[in-house]
């Protein structure tokens, strides 16, 4: 483990899942506590709602100057986050990257298991390609992407669009995705006891987003056997994460179906330990993310 970042796991009592309106509160407690005053200054930011069935909550941040958008969904597990506990990470992503971020206030499990949330990102990417004009942004150039159970919002959104013939997505940028409800990689079976999140954890996650629904690769985009005509990716893992190996497969599996993918393992990382923002592995993590989106969305 990274010295800086293993400071820090005494203080990172794991949220209990069993009770997810509680995680819902207790997250938000903890990201209004821990997150610096988000830099907004040279951007605009402004709440709208994406007319669909129902209507999406998005929170725009426009930098000046910027060339291109990404539809950004927050981690949490599909059980909590939202626009306001994703504001400084939003923001930041729009600051380091000059792209628009059109952040998602997406529907959560359990009361609205899937495809409740993927329905809600697909309205917002198919709203981000028609108002391009209004953004400022080329129509050519939105990405998907976002963090944990956002990465695999984002990596279900580009599978849907390519099966639908929907909007055209330039790149997918997925931070430790959650790709696999079947649990059976290596680090998803042996990683029962690391920070923040852990194997139990993550199980409890699909089940709440699931509900009774069996996983298709919609939910579960590690299950899709056909990877091809996917947009490029950056996919980025963390070495003590249950999602590591399947991430690490998926970005394979990408790249055998002639998908172009840079994938950057994050050595002494866990899940969802970017956050800890004094570390400099964290630091490097963040950039990394930002910088790969201003490359893919560049002329």
């Amino acid at each position: 483990m990274d010295p800086e970042l293993e400071a820090f796991i005494p203080l990172l009592a794991p949220l209990d899942l069993s009770d997810p309106v509680a995680a819902r509160k207790e997250f938000a407690e903890r990201a209004a506590a821990a997150a610096p005053a988000a830099d907004t200054s040279d951007m605009e930011v402004e709440d709208r709602t994406v007319p669909a069935d129902p209507d999406v909550p998005v929170r725009v941040y426009r930098p000046h100057r910027a060339q291109g958008a990404v539809v950004w969904l927050h981690g949490g597990g599909g059980v909590f986050g939202d626009l306001d506990t994703e504001h400084y990470w939003a923001a930041r992503i729009a600051g380091l990257s000059g792209a628009v971020v059109v952040s998602v206030g997406y529907r959560l499990a359990p009361e609205h298991p899937f495809p409740a949330a993927l329905d809600d990102a697909y309205a917002v990417l198919d709203w981000t390609a028609g108002h391009a004009d209004e953004l400022g942004v080329d129509p050519a150039r939105i990405a998907v992407g976002g963090h944990s159970a956002g990465a695999n919002l984002a990596a279900a959104t580009a599978l849907r669009a390519r099966d639908e013939q929907g909007p055209a997505i330039r790149f997918q940028l997925l931070n430790q995705p959650g790709l696999d409800d079947r649990q059976e990689m290596w680090s998803a079976r042996n990683f029962t006891d690391t920070p923040w999140f852990n194997r139990d954890q993550i199980a409890a996650a699909w089940r709440h987003y699931l509900g009774s629904r069996p996983a298709t690769p919609y939910a579960a985009p590690a299950r899709a056997a056909d990877l091809s005509g996917l947009p490029p990716a950056y996919i980025a893992t963390a070495e003590f994460d249950p999602n590591r190996d399947e991430d690490i497969d998926y970005a394979r599996r990408l790249l055998q179906a002639g998908v172009s993918v840079e994938l950057h393992q994050w050595p002494g990382t866990f899940h969802g330990s970017q956050a800890i923002l004094s570390a400099e592995v964290s630091q490097r993590q963040n950039a990394e993310l930002a910088a790969a989106l201003r490359r893919a969305l560049a002329a």
